[in-house]
């Protein structure tokens, strides 16, 4: 109790959270949109997530029961000078126990590109264009939506030989749900999958960037190894700075093992793309796939 009491206070002197998407308020200005970024991006967390009982909709969890549940949203402390950047003794804990993953071979310059496809906004097309151009395999979180109303995207993925990973069929904060409801929504975008491209999925991102033991367990257990990240920022929403501020980021947040979370849905990421990946390159750093990681 006393070492987990004090990774939840590491947590809030260390962490920053980052989720996997949002929404901006239609009612504020870019500058205060922009300053709002800035701080969620640079503070660390003012206070740990609630603890979330085992309970939900009068239905106890059975396999699952003595597994925290304590719903947590992925966050990391961004560090100067192309740092490793730091997260909590909690999450580092767990990020072992797991297998799971939010960075690479940290002793080389190899970086790792991901994209969240939550739905499909116009550019995915464009951005496998430039990833082959550059002779670069990515990995492509994909949600149930995506996987029916894009199929030929999906397929135009693995036949160009980019990894297509798990991010659930409707996108729902896991910790939230029973152990059931967790499982029907990876297992079934996995069969919607296989039934499309004939293989088997094998990586997860989970959805909003929320997790518990309970859910890193659950994952694992369907044979899933989890994938966090080391670099993102909010490009879920069009950025401030545009293209600019996408290419800048990436770059000032570059590190070894870096593993790149990108939102495909983000004009600003796919017209800053080619030159990122150029830039990185010109950094002297090699792309590497999550297959690549021990």
């Amino acid at each position: 109790m006393v070492r987990k009491i004090f990774s939840i206070l590491m947590g809030i002197l260390l962490c920053f959270s980052i989720a996997s998407c949002g929404i901006a308020k239609k009612d504020i200005t870019r500058a205060e949109e922009q300053k709002m970024q800035n701080e969620a991006l640079q503070k660390p967390l003012e206070k740990p997530k609630e603890k979330i009982s085992n309970t939900v909709n009068n239905a106890v969890y059975t396999n699952t029961e003595n597994l925290d549940n304590t719903l947590y949203s992925w966050g990391l402390r961004v560090l100067p000078n192309h740092q490793t950047p730091e997260i909590t003794p909690l999450a580092m804990e767990l990020i072992k126990k797991y297998d799971a993953v939010f960075v690479g071979d940290t002793t080389k310059k190899v970086v790792y590109l991901t994209f969240d496809e939550g739905y499909e906004n116009g550019y995915t097309p464009k951005i496998l264009d430039i990833l082959k151009e550059n002779n670069v395999k990515a990995a492509f979180f994909v949600t149930g939506p995506y996987v029916k109303e894009q199929a030929d995207l999906v397929k135009r993925m693995v036949e160009e030989g980019h990894i297509v990973g798990n991010h659930t069929v409707n996108h729902p904060s896991l910790p939230t749900l029973s152990d059931e409801k967790v499982k029907e929504e990876i297992t079934k975008l996995g069969d919607m999958f296989e039934e499309l491209t004939g293989k088997k999925m094998k990586y997860f991102r989970p959805p909003k960037g929320e997790y518990s033991e309970r859910t890193l367990y659950l994952t694992k257990s369907l044979g899933y190894r989890t994938v966090f990240w080391s670099l993102a920022m909010a490009d879920w929403q069009p950025l401030p700075g545009g293209p600019e501020e996408s290419y800048n980021t990436v770059m000032k947040r570059l590190h070894p093992g870096a593993v790149i979370l990108l939102h495909a849905v983000s004009k600003d990421n796919a017209l800053a793309l080619d030159r990122i990946i150029k830039s990185i390159k010109a950094e002297g750093y090699e792309f590497k796939t999550l297959d690549d990681i021990p």
